[in-house]
């Protein structure tokens, strides 16, 4: 079983738990997610099946898309509302200044990583360190917010909150943007919760919950909703190669574009621009794997190829 399912992760549960369970439902191993959710968050994770694991750090790259309510006047340890508070400040905002504020953040920003994340320093995850009761310095990365709409503001309550639809670069952490947008707002905040809509062409409306699936599992009608490897890369034009090709392309050998007309069956349309990316097939119409155009070659990224299937 190979491919791609698109898993709602509920409340609760690790990215990690996820995984645990699922193997347990389709009593398979071969399964990796495509990255961290934190446990109070929910919505969309993409599992990886068999062969698809070997594109989990292809789709870590991909742009998502997340809903948060953003607590204002509340600054925690772990940035989220699940940490213990440090300070608690009283929110004078009108919602012109957190309108302001939050618009600020969109495009480039250098954002220091959160010391309760996953991400290792010398070989240790940063919460480890955290619970420990140890800082550690962080570098800060540069992330890119391509859009921030503010959904609503509710500065009434005796709790003051901001809800609002952010569509941001890889290794943008949410709770670390609210805490950012309230130190700009001078009364601090953290996130009060978190919804991933999107993960690429992966979004919320398309996710499956554990139960969902293991009844498509009991039902026989599981493998309907797994999404093929290939059509994880849309983008990227198809190739497929002659006969004579086919070992080249079996072995995970580089083909040589100045013998093109030898070994790929149709390339009409395609310029082979150095760095383009396509999808190969094999004479059959078998995906293979990824390649790149490099110095008039088209070299091999990742092969999903196996001679013994």
């Amino acid at each position: 079983m190979n491919g791609i399912i698109n898993v709602y992760k509920e409340q609760g549960f690790t990215s990690h738990d996820v995984v645990a369970k699922l193997r347990g439902i389709l009593k398979f191993k071969k399964i990796g997610h495509t990255g961290t959710l934190d446990p109070d968050a929910v919505g969309v994770l993409p599992v990886c099946l068999g062969k698809g694991t070997k594109i989990c750090s292809m789709i870590t790259d991909w742009d998502k898309t997340y809903e948060a309510v953003m607590l204002l006047g509340t600054i925690t340890d772990t940035a989220d509302i699940s940490g213990n508070v440090l300070k608690s400040s009283e929110v004078n905002l009108t919602e012109a200044d957190v309108l302001e504020a939050c618009e600020s953040f969109i495009g480039e920003y250098m954002q220091v990583p959160p010391m309760y994340s996953a991400l290792k320093v010398k070989g240790k995850k940063l919460y480890d360190y955290a619970r420990s009761g140890i800082e550690v310095e962080r570098k800060a990365r540069k992330v890119v917010i391509k859009s921030l709409h503010v959904n609503d503001i509710d500065l009434e309550g005796k709790q003051k909150f901001v809800t609002m639809t952010v569509e941001c670069s890889k290794g943008t952490y949410i709770r670390t943007l609210c805490e950012d947008i309230g130190n700009k707002l001078g009364c601090g905040a953290c996130m009060y919760k978190l919804t991933r809509k999107r993960v690429g062409q992966f979004c919320i409306d398309d996710t499956l919950t554990l139960n969902q699936i293991s009844a498509l599992v009991l039902k026989g009608e599981f493998e309907s909703v797994v999404k093929a490897i290939d059509d994880m890369f849309p983008q990227y034009p198809k190739l497929e190669v002659t006969v004579e090709g086919d070992k080249l392309l079996h072995n995970g050998n580089k083909i040589d574009l100045e013998y093109k007309e030898q070994f790929i069956k149709q390339f009409e349309g395609i310029d082979f621009v150095e760095g383009d990316k396509l999808r190969l097939y094999d004479s059959n119409g078998i995906f293979v794997g990824v390649y790149r155009v490099c110095e008039g070659l088209l070299t091999p990224i990742q092969m999903f190829y196996d001679a013994n299937e």
